[in-house]
């Protein structure tokens, strides 16, 4: 994309989300959003440079039909590794109604349009990092309490904050109210993925268990029947499969592993199991029966893409907001891993999936000298024995991805954490209900296997929350006023 008006209105009509670096489509029902009207912000590049004051361009939205002037909260939604084309009308709007909350969500940096730069090199994009996000956010924020006070013609209001997010921005919540705490009054992390792993095994055995002993049988029949005929007719397997573009026959395999877990992890476990199950018991071909759930559903109406899998396109500097999926490998391969391996034992995806496979990956798609030190990354957040408090956890008892997430309670700390048990409860199924494709207007739970324990869990947040704005008070807090001096001051001179 040469034209940078080109690449953003390609930005802007794009179809598709990433989700741990994977893209879906976006949801095209009209009252999926609460808005879409697009607002900017002038944010700096680089919060740990105490001489680069070069800034970019960050795009965020607002919504106030819920907002009470006179004494109500500000619910901040961090938008994760995605393009963030307006403020989603999951749980969370139920919650702002119910507290008289304004709601704003802001694009994390390098996604979508707010990209400091317009190739995606390696040099380039060594101020993707979730520390920098965290100070986009604390900036962000300082900013916006000024705004919102600006609109109404208030003076040194400052409004209780309460943070959300899920999985990636999850983590963020978590992690902004462990760092700042004193400019928000607490955090829901709703599968919040606050643990780097390097070899996540627990991911693939999380599959197997949520597939249930006859799936996960069928799953690993077809994974090892794919894994014999690749080396003798790679091509025409990977034909049946609509992927003839992925040249790499572990890229591929990948395909089909996260084919597979999507089902479980987006809360859609018997549009996999059922099929592949019936064809098992009527006799027929697996691989033909897998192959049509992985195009009809997981390319076709998912909307995964195969360039995901392609290590030539994630190699591509030039596509801009175009190139998420390099984005999210980034991230993966400086930060957090996540390398979702196979397990030495009973395992679902291929065993070639491996640690040597994700370090060849980030090596070949960012240069030498390029992996994930994710000793240094827990130290720094400290993973699942995260010191902070008033930090709400949830997690889905389907989602592979609650092993990389804090799934016990710390009561001393206020630090509760929450498992939503059902057949079909996946990824973020407290805000988003369940299944997650399409979306469920107002994260409506009367599809998930059990709406009832959803709704106690909402019920505990809603608890937690109103507990917390009533302890939450910025007034005579010599140590938030200084920070939002320097924050203040961040914003005006840079």
């Amino acid at each position: 994309m040469n034209a940078l008006f080109v690449l953003l209105l390609l930005t802007l009509l794009s179809p598709l989300l990433t989700a741990n670096g994977k893209r879906f489509r976006l949801p095209t029902d009209p009252r999926a959003y609460l808005t879409q009207e697009v607002h900017w912000f002038d944010q700096t590049l680089d919060h740990f440079s105490p001489t680069d004051h070069r800034q970019f361009k960050q795009r965020y939205y607002e919504f106030l039909d819920y907002y009470d002037v006179s004494d109500g909260p500000i619910f901040l939604k961090i938008c994760g590794e995605s393009t963030c084309p307006g403020i989603v009308n999951d749980y969370t709007s139920v919650l702002a109604e119910k507290f008289g909350a304004a709601l704003v969500s802001l694009e994390h940096r390098y996604y979508g349009m707010s990209s400091p730069f317009k190739l995606t090199t390696t040099e380039n994009l060594r101020y993707l990092s979730s520390k920098q996000a965290l100070f986009d956010l604390a900036v962000f924020r300082q900013y916006y309490q000024e705004s919102l006070n600006s609109k109404y013609n208030r003076s040194k209001v400052e409004s209780p904050w309460i943070v959300f997010g899920v999985s990636y921005s999850g983590a963020l919540s978590a992690w902004f109210r462990l760092k700042f705490p004193h400019l928000t009054c607490g955090s829901l992390a709703s599968s919040a993925v606050v643990l780097a792993v390097y070899n996540f095994s627990k991911f693939d055995q999380q599959v197997g268990d949520s597939a249930g002993p006859e799936c996960k049988s069928v799953l690993q029949e077809i994974t090892k029947f794919v894994d014999q005929q690749l080396p003798l007719d790679g091509v025409a397997v990977k034909d049946l499969f609509g992927a003839s573009t992925v040249k790499d026959d572990v890229d591929f395999l990948y395909l089909l592993a996260d084919a597979a877990a999507i089902a479980f992890q987006y809360g859609n476990p018997d549009v996999l199991c059922s099929p592949l199950l019936e064809a098992k018991n009527s006799k027929q071909n697996l691989v033909e029966a897998y192959a049509k759930y992985v195009k009809e559903y997981y390319l076709g109406k998912f909307g995964a893409s195969l360039n995901a899998y392609n290590q030539q396109i994630l190699k591509n500097a030039s596509l801009g907001a175009e190139g998420g999926d390099r984005l999210w490998w980034f991230q993966v391969c400086t930060e957090v891993a996540y390398f979702q391996v196979a397990p030495t034992n009973d395992s679902v995806r291929s065993p070639r999936i491996d640690t040597r496979y994700h370090l060849d990956l980030c090596k070949n798609v960012f240069g030498e000298g390029v992996y994930p030190d994710v000793d240094m990354t827990n130290i720094y957040y400290g993973g699942t024995r995260i010191a902070g408090s008033k930090i709400i956890f949830t997690n889905g008892s389907q989602d592979p991805w609650r092993h990389a997430s804090k799934q016990t309670s710390s009561p001393e700390k206020d630090m509760p954490s929450y498992i939503t048990k059902c057949h079909n409860c996946g990824h973020g199924s407290d805000l988003r209900g369940c299944p997650q494709s399409p979306l469920n207007i107002e994260g409506d739970a009367g599809n998930c296997t059990s709406p009832e324990a959803v709704k106690k869990v909402r019920q505990q947040i809603i608890e937690h929350i109103d507990l917390w704005l009533s302890q939450c008070d910025y007034d005579g807090d010599d140590d938030a006023s200084d920070f939002l001096g320097t924050a203040r001051s961040m914003v005006s001179s840079s």
